[in-house]
């Protein structure tokens, strides 16, 4: 499926709010329509949201290309700083924008014609090399996973949060490719329903065996012995290995060190933030009350009760079998073993 796609010089972006009931694609012309959609959710997962920004840069640039070049550099200021107050969490839109801030400093001197044609270049590159990097991590944790498991993931983490494959998804499509009988548990993922509306709807789609449960159930069936691994995604991994996903994930992986059931987390290069000593100072992004007090227009809570809602939660590198990346499995993994994965 086709997350994100170019069509007639814009950038259109898959309506991941509307599924699974329709497929819709919102259409963007420029940086601030396209970190509207970032932070609306249109757009979501750590990989897609650094596609985007790459390709909301060079949408910009393309846009601003026959203004003066200081009109030029004042417009890509202001289109950097949109897209980066989108979304707080996943760094893999902070990656994105510095590797096309870097390739704009490369050209510029350059007119802004050639100025854009070079960030659109720049762009396609992320994109590929994403898709590239997803199928890397696919075939390294295909080998992690037993023929005949029952896997558990939560949240999103397939084709529709990357440029395509998918990174907990593409592992599960990896080693389904490779021969594997697998079958998939799902759980809802509250409050915005990724594991329902999307994960749920992806391996519908590519006939893989799926289950779908509520996000309280998964203690109850991995006591009975009905999940023989996890694996999850990730929208910032510290340097220590503490990893941040989606709100949930923490407790998932302490129910899976409980139960001995191995518990993976597969990320890209890009989501690791080596600045970063501990996921102590990974920034929780903390969302509308509305999507805990209800859905799509219907509201269960008590008019005006009190609300929390962090989008994500952080889980301790301890608590972490294996970080799965395009370069190699990471058993247990700390902060030297993180270092040696960029020697």
């Amino acid at each position: 499926m086709e997350t994100l796609r170019w069509r007639g010089g814009r950038l259109e972006l898959i309506d991941q709010r509307a599924l699974p009931g329709r497929v819709e694609f919102v259409s963007c012309g420029s940086a601030v329509e396209v970190a509207r959609a970032i932070r609306d959710m249109v757009v979501r997962g750590a990989p897609a949201i650094g596609c985007a920004a790459a390709c909301g840069i060079a949408l910009e640039a393309a846009r601003l290309q026959q203004s003066a070049p200081s009109e030029f550099s004042a417009g890509m200021a202001s289109a950097f700083d949109a897209l980066a107050a989108s979304r707080p969490t996943a760094v893999n839109l902070f990656w994105a924008l510095e590797r096309m801030r870097t390739a704009l400093s490369a050209v510029k001197l350059a007119p802004p014609p050639a100025a854009a044609a070079h960030l659109l270049d720049e762009a396609h590159r992320v994109l590929s090399e994403d898709v590239a990097a997803n199928r890397a991590m696919g075939a390294h944790g295909a080998a992690l996973i037993n023929n005949g498991a029952r896997v558990l993931t939560h949240c999103n983490a397939g084709a529709l949060a990357t440029a395509g494959h998918g990174t907990a998804l593409g592992v599960i499509r990896s080693a389904v490719a490779a021969g594997k009988r697998l079958s998939v548990i799902v759980d809802e993922t509250r409050p915005f329903l990724q594991g329902a509306r999307l994960t749920a709807w992806e391996l519908d789609r590519d006939r893989i065996p799926v289950t779908l449960i509520t996000d309280n159930m998964s203690g109850h069936l991995m006591s009975r012995g009905e999940i023989d691994a996890v694996i999850v995604g990730a929208d910032r991994v510290a340097a220590n290995g503490d990893v941040a996903n989606k709100i949930g994930t923490y407790m998932i992986a302490v129910l899976a060190r409980r139960h001995s059931i191995p518990f993976y987390v597969a990320a890209p290069l890009s989501t690791i933030d080596r600045q970063l000593a501990s996921g102590d100072a990974i920034p929780i992004e903390e969302r509308s009350a509305s999507e805990v007090r209800g859905y799509a227009g219907i509201e269960w809570a008590p008019a005006g009760i009190a609300v929390r809602n962090p989008a994500f939660d952080v889980t301790p590198a301890d608590l972490i079998t294996a970080l799965i990346t395009e370069k190699d499995v990471v058993r247990e993994p700390d902060r030297h073993k993180i270092a040696a994965l960029f020697k």
